[in-house]
């Protein structure tokens, strides 16, 4: 490769942090780009590397459940976001939550501490010619998504997410509300999350005041052909769908017991610690575009929050993401260029661990190429590269945004019967064919340095 300086690495968030961590790790001097806190987005709050701006959580941590499978890989690569999100864990069941600003803290500071990494506060506006990766995330800033497009030669795809509202807990009435997990998961205090029951007529009430409460008019722009992300869509499209929408998604009120009652209530809203302090939660699977006085209105619908207070509403932003089937490699090379690479949700892959895991791959990709190494296909067996293969594989007409699921992975040789079986089954294989590539790279002779993954 020609001689530079330094790579480039765009973008501050979950991917570009890891991806800058991974290149550095390796001994390539990384040059990694962030425009905040100089210019915010539509839902960053802070200048931390790695903000978190939707859910608090990583998803499930189980070991036979699709994510839990993909942290698993994760942490035999040697993700440092990982590690940043263990240290910073909060209560969650079987799910891997965290403390927003003590795990975006805890990010930056080993970013800016590490000496092969020099972070740049300023906005990017055109395509490096050096070695890149691009992880500006769904929020592009306007100049380079426009290069971006030019590149690509078509108009992005896009889609739109939604935030959910925090409450602040010492607003939450605990006569009515009570702690548990479902089926029991959790053991702090009787479980991990707040519950706030619901009787059919208390649900009934609150989907009409949802149905007909005011939402925040979308930008002309934008009217013209909205698309929502399906696996995060805000509860007032949700209930739009049908009334009993809300009972079996994210109000659903399998595996708990209502302590007042002894009976499964027929609802049921969960409230998810959001600090380590616990003094924030947030209202799980309610992301919303409802305007603010709307959701305090509708909100206090909900037993239990009847004086909750609201630190933050819920919001929706337009979120950018490339076809990636037509442009970009399952190494995450762009097609038509081999030092320039995508990461994280601007790649279509949806879920903060697929973020954090495509900049893993796209950081050691970029760096065995700069070694002269081939850059790494994962086996499609494993999650990460099944994510992979999968936003490079799919159909361009009908590409929306992916999670980590075992519906992407190729059948099993012999399903079990048993859905959890299957899942133990696919779990074993991935860990059995990542161990088994892993292997067969440390058999070839382009081994660089941080290269034997657990080592350091």
């Amino acid at each position: 490769m020609a001689d530079f300086e330094r790579v480039i690495v765009i973008g501050g968030g979950l991917a570009g942090s890891e991806a800058a961590w991974q290149l550095a790790e390796r001994g390539v001097p990384v040059r990694l780009y962030e425009m905040r806190p100089l210019r915010s987005t539509p839902a960053h709050v802070t200048g931390w590397l790695s903000e978190l701006v939707c859910s608090n959580s990583l998803g499930s941590d189980l070991p036979d459940r699709a994510p839990g499978v993909l942290k698993a890989e994760l942490r035999r690569l040697g993700s440092l976001l990982l590690r940043c999100a263990e240290a910073a864990a909060v209560p969650a069941g079987g799910a891997l939550a965290v403390d927003r600003e003590v795990f975006a803290r805890s990010v930056t500071e080993h970013i800016a501490a590490h000496p092969l990494i020099e972070v740049v506060r300023e906005e990017v506006t055109a395509i490096p010619d050096e070695p890149t990766i691009i992880a500006t995330g769904p929020l592009t800033a306007p100049s380079l998504a426009a290069e971006i497009a030019a590149l690509v030669g078509e108009e992005h795809l896009y889609f739109y997410d939604a935030i959910a509202p925090m409450v602040d807990a010492e607003t939450i009435n605990m006569d009515i509300a009570f702690r548990a997990s479902r089926y029991g998961r959790g053991e702090d205090e009787g479980g991990d999350y707040i519950n706030c029951p619901m009787t059919r007529d208390e649900y009934e009430r609150f989907v009409d005041a949802l149905l007909t409460a005011e939402r925040i008019d979308l930008r002309d722009f934008e009217r013209d052909d909205p698309q929502f992300f399906e696996g995060c869509l805000p509860i007032e499209q949700l209930a739009a769908r049908g009334r009993e929408a809300l009972a079996f998604g994210p109000m659903r009120p399998v595996g708990l017991r209502d302590p007042r009652t002894g009976r499964r209530p027929y609802a049921v809203v969960q409230l998810r610690q959001d600090n380590l302090a616990g003094t924030l939660y947030n209202i799980v699977g309610f992301q919303t575009n409802l305007r603010w006085g709307e959701q305090k209105r509708v909100l206090r619908l909900i037993p239990g929050l009847e004086n909750a207070e609201f630190p933050r509403y819920g919001q929706m932003h337009r979120n950018t993401f490339i076809n990636a089937p037509l442009h970009l490699r399952p190494t995450l090379q762009f097609r038509r260029r081999d030092t320039l690479f995508f990461a994280g949700q601007i790649t279509g892959v949806e879920g903060y661990v697929g973020n954090i895991g495509t900049g893993l791959l796209a950081g050691i990709n970029l760096a065995r190429l700069v070694a002269g190494c081939e850059p790494w296909v994962l086996p499609r067996e494993t999650m990460l590269g099944a994510l992979c293969y999968y936003v490079t594989h799919a159909e361009p007409g009908e590409f929306q945004p992916m999670k980590a699921n075992f519906g992407i992975l190729p059948p099993l040789d012999a399903p079990p019967r048993s859905k959890r079986d299957r899942q133990r089954g696919y779990a074993e294989r991935a860990a059995a064919a990542l161990e088994a590539f892993l292997a067969a790279q440390d058999e070839q002779t382009c081994i660089m340095p941080g290269e034997r993954i657990g080592s350091h």
